[in-house]
């Protein structure tokens, strides 16, 4: 397989260009059929990805700032536990904002592809971030099991809300995995709490989450580092525990899974990375896409990573490390989506 005939690319999420019609009008035309879905590009306060929930977590009257006054360490949000008198049983949320977002983005979806912008087949692509993302970053470790656990529920809400209105040979939902990731993967943090993070308890998650989405609707999975400030919280050493989360996914969860996403950080592009991808015990029809699109060296150096991935994945698209909305003004992201086009070819 030479570069040449790299055919599928993959938008990770988040775009970081003002709003959802300037995503279409300018990623749907550049990448035309080499995009199976696409994303809103997540505007506004999505921009921040699980920031966006933030609000709806201090609002909540099950939910308080911790007495002792800790703050998350990146965004320096108090955080949260459950208010005084609270049972964890009691707390439930209220709509969550996802499929109220999805169902109005679906509307310029449609709209631009009837224009023509967006590809015939193409599908629209909503992400949503794991509960387990949500609530390790906001809340106390003490309370983190009985707060998640509502929150799972509410997500399931959202997702079954989100198949209920858009119509599914359209619709493309992908589950951002990232500080389960992060927890996976055992390098020391500081970040998130170590309370029922063993890779069984995030395998049963990951699975459960999987339920809500109706049968014949795809489903994708993101690998996240994480992407505060436009950087990682730690690089993976290897590909080793991202092919072990994805044969894991491909093992556990009972839906068909049409592709799963891995990071490749620029400086980690070796032989030893990729070695551990010859392990990969996914299904056919499940695509892999790489993150090795980089704005720092363009499309020289991102075709020299996709010649060396080769040597370990027969088959691959390109992509990405993570969204690129945050931390990126609009000239890099249009050089990033150019940087796409300039690597792949139309299929």
């Amino acid at each position: 397989m030479s570069i040449e005939t790299i055919t599928d690319v993959h938008l990770v999420g988040s775009i970081g260009l003002d709003t959802v019609d300037e995503v279409f009008a300018t990623a749907g035309p550049l990448l035309g059929r080499r995009l199976r879905r696409i994303p809103d590009g997540e505007p506004g306060p999505r921009r921040l990805w699980v920031s966006f929930q933030y609000p709806l977590l201090r609002s909540s009257p099950f939910l308080r700032p911790d007495p002792s006054g800790a703050l998350r360490k990146t965004s320096g949000f108090p955080l949260l536990c459950l208010a005084e008198g609270v049972d964890g049983d009691d707390v439930s949320f209220s709509e969550l904002g996802y499929a109220r977002e999805a169902r109005g983005s679906y509307l310029d979806f449609v709209a631009a592809r009837q224009r023509g912008t967006i590809a015939p087949g193409v599908r629209f692509q909503v992400c949503l971030p794991t509960p387990m993302s949500v609530i390790y970053a906001f809340c106390t470790a003490r309370d983190v099991v009985a707060i998640e656990r509502a929150y799972e529920k509410a997500m399931a809400r959202e997702v079954k809300m989100i198949c209920a209105a858009i119509p599914h040979q359209d619709l493309c939902i992908q589950w951002d995995v990232c500080h389960d990731m992060i927890l996976w993967d055992g390098q020391p943090q500081d970040q998130f709490p170590l309370v029922k993070a063993s890779r069984n308890e995030i395998t049963q998650r990951l699975a459960r989450i999987c339920t809500a989405v109706s049968d014949d609707v795809e489903l994708g999975f993101h690998l996240c580092y994480g992407d505060f400030g436009g950087k990682h919280f730690f690089d993976p050493v290897t590909a080793r525990h991202l092919v072990d989360v994805s044969n894991a996914l491909a093992t556990h969860v009972k839906h068909k899974i049409a592709y799963i996403h891995l990071p490749v950080p620029a400086a980690r592009a070796t032989d030893d990375f990729f070695a551990p991808m010859r392990d990969f015990k996914l299904a056919p029809e499940t695509t892999i896409y790489l993150g090795l699109v980089h704005a720092a060296d363009g499309a020289e150096g991102t075709k020299k990573r996709i010649a060396l991935a080769q040597k370990f994945v027969p088959k691959f698209g390109i992509a990405t490390e993570c969204g690129f909305a945050r931390a990126r003004k609009p000239d890099l992201v249009k050089n990033l989506l150019a940087i796409h086009a300039a690597c792949s070819d139309e299929p």
